[in-house]
């Protein structure tokens, strides 16, 4: 019998700064890519519950209830099984390390009542489920292998072959555990009866990590706990290594069930680090946003900079389809790669000009040889604001003239003069502000629709964009002008529902080139708070922030989006979804201490 898939919601994860895992509410790690976020998955079966390969720890209870959590600001996750007959328990972890190649997923099972038993499944399916391996049990370890890959297993029970998988039937009476450590072949072996004092250590080297880390955050606001775990998620989509950051965990989990609608997030896009680092100074983790500032000058400071990157700096991201696993629920095609990578999205200058702006704000280091490297930037904008493009919704259709594209090209300028003033840099003032004056216009000439009564999409367009929520966020318009107020009535009419936001509406013009539909898009449901929050309608915002909250999973956790169920889609967790919360929370909070 095939097993069910389970909701996208259902899961936790785990990482270690490197890559991570998706746990979920039944103890199945059915999502792992190794050695790096971006390589090929060795557990699948979130995208194909046969052939994707999983490592459960399944209690044999009956009538069981499932709960999970976090140990309180760390990344160690808790899974529970209830039932009459007993209760059990899986803590399970990722220790952080500096070398991806030393990597371990370590689950730690305790009975906590009664006498229960246990099968555990570890099935690797290495290269995407694509090579076969084999498997060597030697007592209580065992290898798995290909010819470019290898991991370990090793336990204090007693393990056994299933053809090139492993299995092992054990029983925990109350109080008792048993250990399981999956990791690269390159750490350490240790004997059966070392493994509980080894998942102590690291345990407790893993737990105060998190612990000092989150201690560096300066929030002592509203919300403080669900900013603080969107925090961490952000730093477990980052790399120790690179200093750069992923958009999502995983790759070719659907918009739409059933549908096309399914792309590879595990990359470095230029917009999302950007806004992530925004999050982190916000926050007062400023070590996070001088790596990232250290990975974009090293590899996107040029004129030819790309919006997205290998977590490596690499370019070539060539999107290719895995015709040979199902989908999550039969949602195909399931891709890997993202052919995204050769657009043109002008956007993507003003959000890294913004960041360096911030970064400066907070005292960060902005050296004249960054500044020159600023400067090319900015000259690129000046030649080439009008011209149509992808647009941050990645388009997969004709260019566009976009609003956004276009409002962004003004933030580079405006936000590069800034900081050439505060640093007395040298630059051709009249001819930046010139631009950045023509660029203000156009908005206004070229993006109002008197008919629609707000800025549009794209030029000439009647239609309204969730992106438009930008305008007074990033300070081109005062939350209080009257074409803005009228802006936000008709996103509101159109693209709200109760507290939930729709990026647009497709039916009307295919803007997108894609078929089918997609969910509401939780981070323009936090920006949409932010609006309202900045437009003095608090007590609004707070009720409508508090409501968008109640979407998340049990474990504070948000995908790209929301289905018409309130199920999640899309790729998850979502780095984007969770910073516009600590944005709007941020904004939020202030705005209450005013009143």
């Amino acid at each position: 019998m095939t097993k069910p898939y389970e909701p996208i919601e259902n899961y936790g994860i785990i990482g270690n700064l490197n890559t991570l895992a998706l746990v979920s509410i039944r103890g199945s790690i059915d999502f792992l890519c190794f050695p790096q976020f971006d390589s090929p998955s060795v557990f699948a079966a979130l995208l194909d519950v046969e052939k994707g390969g999983c490592f459960a720890i399944h209690p044999q209870l009956k009538d069981v209830t499932h709960k999970q959590l976090y140990l309180p600001e760390t990344a160690i996750l808790i899974t529970r099984f209830f039932s009459e007959e007993g209760m059990a328990e899986i803590t399970d972890f990722m220790p952080i390390v500096t070398d991806e190649q030393h990597f371990s997923i370590i689950r730690k099972v305790t009975t906590i009542r009664g006498s229960v038993n246990y099968v555990m499944e570890c099935c690797p399916r290495f290269d995407y489920g694509r090579k076969q391996h084999s498997a060597k049990l030697e007592g209580s370890n065992v290898t798995f292998t290909t010819d470019e890959a290898a991991l370990k297993l090793q336990s204090d029970c007693q393990l056994a072959l299933n053809e090139n998988d492993i299995k092992a039937n054990f029983t925990l009476r109350e109080g008792e555990t048993a250990c399981f450590v999956l990791q690269s072949f390159e750490n350490a072996a240790h004997e059966a009866a070392q493994l509980p004092n080894y998942l102590l250590d690291c345990f407790k080297q893993t737990n105060r990590f998190w612990k000092n880390w989150i201690a560096k955050s300066t929030y002592k606001g509203r919300w403080r706990e669900m900013v603080l775990r969107s925090a961490i998620t952000l730093k477990l989509l980052s790399s120790n290594r690179f200093g750069s950051v992923i958009a999502a965990a995983t790759f070719g989990l659907p918009e739409e069930i059933g549908g096309e609608r399914n792309w590879d997030y595990r990359y470095t896009w230029v917009r999302d680090a950007a806004f992530m680092m925004y999050s982190f100074l916000k926050l007062g983790f400023k070590e996070e946003a001088a790596a990232f500032i250290d990975w974009i000058k090293e590899r996107c400071m040029h004129s030819d900079i790309q919006l997205m990157y290998t977590i490596d700096g690499k370019t070539n991201i060539t999107e290719t389809e895995l015709h040979h696993l199902s989908g999550y629920k039969s949602s195909k095609p399931v891709r890997i790669g993202n052919a995204a990578y050769q657009q043109l999205q002008l956007d993507i200058f003003g959000e890294l000009i913004d960041t360096i702006y911030l970064y400066n704000l907070y005292g960060g280091a902005v050296t004249y040889e960054l500044w020159q490297k600023i400067e090319a930037l900015v000259e690129k904008v000046c030649q080439r604001w009008k011209e149509p493009d992808h647009g941050i919704w990645e388009i997969r259709n004709e260019k566009q003239e976009f609003l956004h594209s276009r409002l962004l090209c003004w933030v580079a300028l405006d936000r590069a003069i800034k900081i050439a003033q505060q640093r007395s840099f040298p630059y051709p003032r009249l001819r930046w502000e010139e631009a950045r004056n023509e660029i203000f216009h156009s908005i206004y000439q070229n993006f109002w629709s008197e008919e629609k009564g707000a800025f549009v999409q794209y030029k000439n367009s009647e239609q309204v964009d969730a992106a438009a929520l930008l305008m007074p966020l990033l300070r081109f318009i005062s939350p209080h002008e009257e074409k803005w107020k009228r802006t936000l009535i008709a996103i509101e009419k159109e693209l709200v529902t109760d507290v939930l936001v729709y990026r647009y509406h497709n039916h009307f013009s295919n803007v997108d080139g894609l078929n089918g539909e997609e969910g509401t898009f939780t981070m323009c449901s936090f920006w949409y708070v932010e609006c309202l929050a900045k437009s003095g309608q608090v007590e609004k915002a707070t009720e409508y922030f508090e409501k968008v909250l109640g979407y998340a999973n049990h474990l504070g956790l948000f995908a790209e989006q929301i289905g018409k169920r309130g199920e999640h889609l899309g790729n998850f967790p979502q780095a984007f979804t969770h910073l516009a919360l600590i944005t709007a929370a941020l904004q939020l909070d202030k705005s209450l201490d005013v009143e």
